[in-house]
């Protein structure tokens, strides 16, 4: 059996911010349950050099439109980074994953050899497609998922490792 990019593309992104969005589900009930602003969730962080909650998940929506829309050879549609809400952040999950869902798999013919640039504050890094997505994409998307799963976790919302993997 084969495993194409556009079919691992679309099922890591799809697996992963569908997770992303449960636990932010789990983040609403647990504030709700404690009868406190789940909008104190939202600026949490691990460490004072990291990114807040709202920033990891919106990197994490990032990772994933922009990982479809490299290796398609597409340009990514642009999402203000302006949520503040829970709410607000779930709709960009929606976005995100109404985007990739459209992406078409034909699209993602000769990905693996595709020049990809990625702009950087510092530099333009420039991969083959394959070496994009194994060693710079999936890393990064799950770094920001991961992130996201800490952060609630270290706030006592009640994950385990089910949570973080998802359903089948």
């Amino acid at each position: 059996m084969t495993l194409s990019i556009a079919q691992l593309v679309k099922t890591t992104v799809r697996r992963n911010l569908t997770v992303l969005d449960t636990l932010l589900d789990k983040a609403a009930a647990f504030a709700a349950g404690r009868n406190f602003d789940a909008g104190v969730l939202l600026g949490s962080r691990l460490a004072p050099d990291m990114f807040p909650l709202t920033r990891q998940v919106q990197i994490a929506c990032d990772m994933g439109k922009f990982m479809a829309a490299r290796l398609a050879g597409q340009k990514a549609p642009v999402f203000e980074d302006v949520e503040t809400t829970l709410p607000e952040l779930k709709e960009r999950i929606a976005k995100t994953l109404a985007y990739v869902d459209s992406v078409d798999d034909a699209a993602f013919d000769g990905a693996e050899q595709r020049e990809v640039r990625v702009p950087t504050r510092a530099e333009e890094l420039v991969f083959q497609g394959r070496d994009y997505l194994v060693g710079f994409a999936v890393p990064n998307f799950y770094f920001h998922v991961t992130a996201v799963y800490l952060i609630l976790r270290h706030n006592g919302v009640e994950l385990g490792k089910r949570d973080f993997i998802g359903g089948r």
